[in-house]
């Protein structure tokens, strides 16, 4: 019966007169026959990037080699290449504010911006962050130009319609259609580290990176990011970054922002399973347990304590870490949460005062002399190292920020964790300099590494 409603609807509008034809639709039946109308209102804000940067290739083959490169030192020049790429981004400020995906313009030294009408202008970043893989760009001379709003993405439901706009393959500005296929997927589901996103059938190919996902309102309700393929082209399953994460970092860039101030939950936790649920006494699974807390994490200001389960954050439902990470982020630093958590088996409230991982940045501190441990250049975990290099929140003491010399070769690594030195347990930087300034003939040290306890021993 649809089909023959919407056969007849097509079949009038072809007998209709031309003038009758070309009359923009206005009723939801009318606009359902074609896409053009929010075409016409979004793809004017799409544009089209072009980055380029420079990078050093090294001549000698060992360059890159963490033991032959010592024997081949100031072997071969470094030779500079430039790099290129071409992907898509979306105007949304008339004032020439362009939100695109990190990985289009990376360290990029120029970037041309290519508008629908065919201007150009040059582009600056204001802000960038290859975790979350966006770039917020700046264009330079331009006003009154046409920009898209921003959707609500958390109204997005499955099944919506939408349409993916942008530049695959170079070939010109594309659109392409399809619907809202989930709501929720995290880094996990699409390959990648980490993340939220919204995904979606519409065909997105090479070069569609940085481009648009539109509602049928016209509106930006996610900046098209990735793929999962086998071929290099579209399967149907795209990946969107939703938009009210887009709209936190125009936000900070516009107030003069160059980093993303991230909040910081200070909390490891776990997805609550089938068989978790049954402990806790649910009927359904829901939520994520806290695992882990940092002594200066804001839910522990807040009361929470591991063992608690947190449901939902400002009344949007909480289902894995990366969920709740994206939640605490589109808030933003300042904001204050309200958290519905299950302690006990009783439903319970608390306010967080969402806040940027504390205290002052640590003080790298480098190892010298003659001792099988110089060359090391170690720094006290911070509550802000924790958060910059995805450290447990329980991390504690001394972090190796790099290993050169001497302590390269006896196999210490970034992101080793220095427990204890010849017997003692190490507190911080200052107290393992001391250590190794003091000597010994035999150096005995205990590290944690990816989750494991390893020991290092060596004659000096």
């Amino acid at each position: 019966m649809r089909a023959f409603v919407l056969l007849s609807l097509c079949a009038s509008l072809a007998l209709a007169s031309p003038a009758a034809a070309e009359q923009v639709p206005v009723s939801d039946i009318e606009i359902k026959l074609s896409y053009a109308p929010v075409v016409r209102k979004s793809a004017p804000a799409v544009v089209n990037i072009y980055a380029s940067w420079v990078t050093e290739r090294h001549a000698s083959p060992f360059a890159n080699d963490p033991f032959f490169s010592q024997f081949f030192e100031g072997f071969g020049q470094t030779m500079p290449r430039v790099e290129n790429s071409l992907g898509s981004g979306v105007i949304v400020d008339p004032a020439g504010i362009v939100v695109s995906n990190y990985h289009v313009v990376q360290e990029a030294t120029d970037i041309r911006v290519v508008l629908a009408d065919r201007r150009e202008f040059d582009g600056e970043v204001l802000l960038s962050d290859r975790e979350a893989d966006i770039a917020v760009i700046r264009l330079d001379q331009a006003e009154d130009l046409p920009a898209l709003a921003f959707a609500d993405s958390e109204a997005a439901e499955v099944g919506d319609l939408v349409l993916a706009i942008g530049n695959p393959f170079g070939v010109g500005q594309t659109v392409s259609s399809g619907i809202v296929s989930a709501t929720a997927r995290t880094g996990a589901a699409t390959r990648q580290r980490s993340g939220y996103f919204i995904q979606t059938d519409a065909p997105i190919n090479p070069g569609n990176s940085g481009g648009a996902l539109v509602d049928m309102s016209g509106q930006l309700l996610g900046l098209n990011t990735s793929i999962l393929t086998r071929s290099g082209g579209s399967n149907g399953i795209g990946f969107a970054i939703p938009a009210n994460l887009v709209a936190q970092y125009v936000e900070q860039a516009k107030a003069g922002r160059d980093s993303f101030a991230r909040v910081w939950s200070g909390i490891s936790v776990q997805q609550v399973d089938a068989g978790l649920a049954q402990a806790l006494g649910q009927a359904v699974p829901a939520g994520v347990l806290v695992s882990e807390m940092h002594p200066e994490s804001p839910f522990a200001a807040a009361g929470l304590q591991a063992g608690d389960v947190i449901l939902s954050v400002d009344g949007l439902a909480v289902h894995a870490g990366d969920a709740l990470e994206y939640r605490l982020l589109t808030l933003g630093a300042g904001a204050v949460a309200t958290i519905e958590l299950l302690r006990d088996g009783k439903n319970e409230t608390a306010s967080v005062v969402l806040s940027e991982a504390p205290g002052d940045e640590a003080e790298p501190v480098r190892i010298e002399g003659r001792s099988p441990l110089a060359g090391l250049i170690v720094a006290d975990i911070t509550p802000q190292l924790i958060d910059q290099l995805d450290l447990s929140v329980g991390a504690s003491g001394l972090i190796v920020l790099r290993a050169g010399g001497a302590s390269a070769r006896l196999g210490l690594r970034t992101g080793d964790i220095v427990v204890r030195l010849n017997g003692e347990e190490i507190a911080d930087a200052a107290q393992f300099k001391a250590l190794i300034e003091r000597g010994a003939r035999v150096w005995d040290m205990q590290l944690a590494r990816s989750g494991r306890l390893l020991r290092l021993r060596v004659r000096n």
